[in-house]
């Protein structure tokens, strides 16, 4: 009996703003300090598009151009794109149709998945669905968040954890099913939406004078039951994943969490019983951009990896959203 085909990843590539907002430059903005953002959140700087005329079609335009390149493809070749975001340029068109044009995708149809920080994971197992399926033969899957358009620069307790940036891979078929994406546990509770969420623009409350006014237009976050339930839910489905499919933590080559908290992260860790030697760590120099944090991670550590080795994709997000992927890296470093 054959093996199914799976989706490997045939290239990533990632897409960062040039200015940089520090934690110093945050203490002239509010009433805070660096030693207290670096002591609870690991974050140190993160990056802000400023472009008033650049939006998150722009920064997946960049991504989609680079995994093009990297992999000696014209965008032309692309089947499909998806864009995982919650900071779309509008409501409709997609911002994955834009940011297709943009790049001159004129072949691939797209569209945009919103599971707030565990969109990229939502997203890729969605990607990877037509690939596996044989229908699509190049799939693009981008996460891409322009969070500093909806963070309120008044607001201590949520303005200190967010940056902007947009980053993504390409998925090809892997016949034998010895590489790419093995398994996933994606799970979502509406229950959670109360904790973290931005309320104002829907068609429950249409943006209106008295919306601005009440910053409903801004991200809302209880930060207390929101990183309990990160902590529990992330380090859970991690092991729960390696549990079901028999591996343990000398299988895992790498850990690639989201990058939300530097306590979740560890506690990830802990829980599979994975040393930080082998997780993915750059919210020092990032902060948390949503669905861009995992490809992100891939993208830097991309000269680290070697075909064949164990990934563990781990994220949890506003909603509540959260889930695991279990795959096997199919690239070579690059020369």
């Amino acid at each position: 009996m054959s093996s199914p085909q799976t989706a490997a990843i045939t290239a990533v590539h990632g897409w960062l703003p040039e200015d940089i907002l520090s934690n110093a430059d945050l203490e002239k903005m509010v009433d805070t300090n660096d030693e207290w953002i670096r002591t609870r959140t690991g974050i140190s700087e993160r990056r802000i598009l400023k472009d008033p005329e650049k939006a998150t079609s722009d920064m997946a335009c960049e991504v989609i151009k680079g995994l093009c390149t990297q992999r000696g493809i014209t965008p032309e070749e692309v089947d499909l794109v998806i864009v995982a975001t919650v900071t779309p340029d509008m409501f409709f068109p997609s911002t994955a149709q834009l940011a297709c044009h943009k790049a001159g995708a004129s072949n691939a149809w797209g569209f945009d998945l919103s599971a707030a920080c565990s969109g990229f994971l939502f997203a890729l197992r969605t990607g990877s669905q037509f690939v596996a399926s044989g229908t699509h033969s190049k799939v693009i899957v981008v996460g891409a968040d322009k969070m500093s358009s909806i963070v309120d620069y008044t607001d201590r307790t949520t303005c200190v954890l967010f940056g902007d940036a947009a980053s993504g891979v390409l998925l090809e078929a892997d016949a034998s099913g010895a590489t790419g994406i093995q398994d996933a546990i994606l799970r979502s509770d509406g229950a959670g939406g109360q904790y973290l969420r931005m309320q104002g623009g829907g068609s429950l409350n249409p943006s209106s004078h008295e919306t601005v006014d009440n910053k409903l237009h801004y991200i809302e976050q209880d930060g207390r039951p929101v990183f309990k339930a990160a902590v529990t839910s992330m380090a859970d489905v991690s092991y729960e994943i390696m549990e079901r499919n028999g591996l343990t933590a000398d299988d895992v080559s790498w850990l690639v969490p989201h990058q939300a908290n530097l306590r979740i992260i560890d506690a990830t860790a802990n829980r599979m019983g994975v040393g930080r030697d082998k997780v993915m760590i750059n919210i020092e120099k990032y902060g948390n951009t949503t669905a861009a944090t995992i490809p992100l991670c891939l993208w830097e550590w991309r000269n680290r990896l070697t075909p064949g080795e164990n990934l563990i994709l781990s994220a949890f997000g506003g909603g509540f959203t959260w889930g695991s992927i279990w795959l096997k890296w199919a690239m070579e470093p690059e020369a």
